[in-house]
């Protein structure tokens, strides 16, 4: 399990740091000059192994989780994060979507003004234009967390811990699915059968919970119909949490390696930093990196703190 964390963490930010230097071009542009190794520069101009809000939220969630499930810790880490004091790859923050930034405003405000109740009224968010990948992208630590809870026990944490930044409950489904699909892998599962088995409790789970049709009807293509067999042009990869959720499923039932499903994710366009995370620490989880070339690891940014939060997160979950 020690090696399965490290590997996940690892993995989430390599896939990132691929994906920073082509992010917001096109698909066209990606078919034309496909991105096959480790770049610098390009969209940001940031050096070879730099990894972006993405990782960087994925790390603070995962430090704060050290000490337990809080709320009011997980904030903290993010609004140091947005200033610059935790969890950045070079001392600044270059890449923060619109929704994040503002959520965590309002997350200082909330702390600035001792209202730490308010921390937990954030999911009643209705505005459906929140629903970016800001939430689904840094989520994946909590499965340590809440892995073995009964579905609706999981489903309660996992939307005020995507509240925090995407209030609307599209973005906590969509939590809930990456999550459980990454619980049966834990579980020993292969990659068709966790989806096969994450399918079916998710459709329990949409009865159950009387999650409204208008909300199920948005995980049609990957709950109700078999995502792996969409063709490519039928997969979008921009910054919406349901665009993010299906190409990373479809990514992942695609391809047979960690480099091989990293690489298509980027190669899609648009959200490559994303996407990339998204698939890479899932891919890592389930592979390991082996077919990573070790000078790559090298390059990645803080790689040996990130590997020093994997030892320590594996100590306090690995069971």
């Amino acid at each position: 399990m020690k090696k399965k964390i490290e590997s996940m963490f690892l993995g989430l930010a390599l896939g990132d740091a691929l994906g920073v230097p082509v992010e917001f071009k096109s698909r066209e542009a990606l078919k034309k000059d496909p991105v096959k190794s480790m770049l610098g520069y390009g969209t940001y101009n940031q050096k070879e192994g730099t990894w972006s809000d993405d990782s960087s939220l994925t790390f603070c969630l995962a430090e704060s989780l050290l000490n337990g499930y809080n709320l009011k810790d997980i904030s903290s880490k993010f609004i140091n994060w947005k200033s610059g004091i935790v969890w950045t790859p070079h001392g600044v923050v270059f890449d923060i979507g619109i929704q994040t930034s503002k959520s965590i405003n309002n997350l200082f405000w909330i702390l600035k003004n001792k209202k730490e109740e308010e921390l937990t009224l954030l999911k009643y968010e209705q505005d459906e234009f929140t629903n970016g990948n800001g939430a689904l992208m840094r989520i994946l630590p909590l499965l340590f967390f809440i892995k073995g809870k009964e579905i609706s026990g999981q489903f309660d944490i996992i939307r005020d811990v995507a509240a925090l930044t995407h209030g609307h409950i599209r973005s906590a489904i969509s939590c809930l699915i990456y999550l459980k699909f990454n619980e049966f892998l834990l579980e020993g599962d292969s990659i068709e059968k966790a989806y096969l088995q994450t399918k079916k409790v998710i459709k329990k789970f949409f009865i159950d919970a009387n999650i409204s049709e208008k909300e199920t009807s948005k995980f049609q293509r990957l709950i109700f119909d078999d995502i792996s067999k969409y063709h490519e042009d039928e997969i979008q990869s921009t910054g919406y949490v349901i665009h993010t959720l299906e190409a990373s499923f479809w990514c992942l039932l695609n391809t047979k390696s960690y480099l091989e499903s990293v690489f298509k994710a980027i190669n899609l366009g648009e959200d490559t930093d994303t996407t990339a995370t998204v698939v890479g620490g899932v891919s890592g989880l389930y592979y390991g990196l082996n077919d990573v070339p070790e000078g790559w690891l090298k390059n990645l940014a803080r790689v040996e703190d990130i590997k020093k939060l994997a030892e320590d997160f594996s100590k306090k979950y690995e069971s």
